[in-house]
């Protein structure tokens, strides 16, 4: 579904991707992980096309994307949640929705997609009229999700979901991730520090330590793989 190959990427001088590849098949749950700074928000980044590779190639179904417009990739199937949840503070939670759906011309189903998210998280049908930066972490978390599956992706980018929330709400934000994969097998790409609820999560895995790819497997080999124990699960 999507292939990065030999993919490089610089903010000024700095290079922050170095032949990066990443194979995604369609229905899977792939994970990230890496130490702060290792480049996992830089490659979800550069998929997205906010910084473009100068290396390498990007191509999701088949077609290469790596000089598309960030509008353009969102348009072709592909919608991230950055970390920091960056929704609209001052736009209500169904502005914030109505955001999400820009690009979308079928707009009966986008009716039907609001739907959806709202029986996913009740508690944004309860706040709907309410501005987004009055909402608890979570509930942000969960408003920034949702603004993604507005856009109806095949490939959800997840950065960070867990960060800065509550252990409940943690393990909910995750059982809605399953959920979602596994009814409209929407295929997740997902970025995170929590090595072990990752892992725990996802099919497959990739380690990433100072911009390159340093491990790869599927998920239990990675938790089993003493390495990975040593280095991000604390075993």
């Amino acid at each position: 579904m999507l292939s990065m190959k030999n993919v490089q990427a610089y903010y000024g001088n700095i290079h922050a991707l170095r032949d990066i590849n990443v194979e995604i098949e369609r229905g899977e749950i792939i994970t990230l992980i890496g130490a702060n700074g290792a480049g996992k928000t830089t490659t979800l980044m550069a998929i997205s096309g906010i910084v473009p590779p100068r290396g390498g190639s990007i191509n999701f179904l088949g077609q290469p994307i790596h000089a598309l417009r960030p509008d353009r990739i969102v348009s072709l199937g592909i919608s991230q949640v950055p970390e920091g949840r960056h929704i609209f503070p001052h736009l209500s939670v169904a502005e914030n929705l109505d955001m999400g759906a820009f690009l979308r011309k079928d707009k009966g189903q986008v009716k039907e997609d609001l739907e959806y998210i709202f029986d996913l998280f009740p508690i944004l049908a309860e706040r709907r009229a309410q501005d987004g930066g009055t909402l608890s972490g979570g509930e942000q978390q969960m408003l920034a999700i949702s603004r993604a599956l507005m856009a109806r992706p095949t490939l959800l980018l997840l950065d960070e979901p867990s960060l800065g929330l509550a252990p409940l709400v943690i393990k909910h934000i995750f059982k809605i991730i399953k959920k979602i994969n596994q009814e409209h097998n929407t295929t997740v790409f997902l970025v995170e520090q929590n090595a072990n609820l990752a892992l725990h999560t996802a099919d497959r895995g990739y380690v990433m330590e100072n911009g390159r790819i340093t491990l790869e497997g599927v998920a239990d080999e990675l938790l089993a793989d003493d390495r990975v124990k040593q280095a991000y699960l604390g075993l």
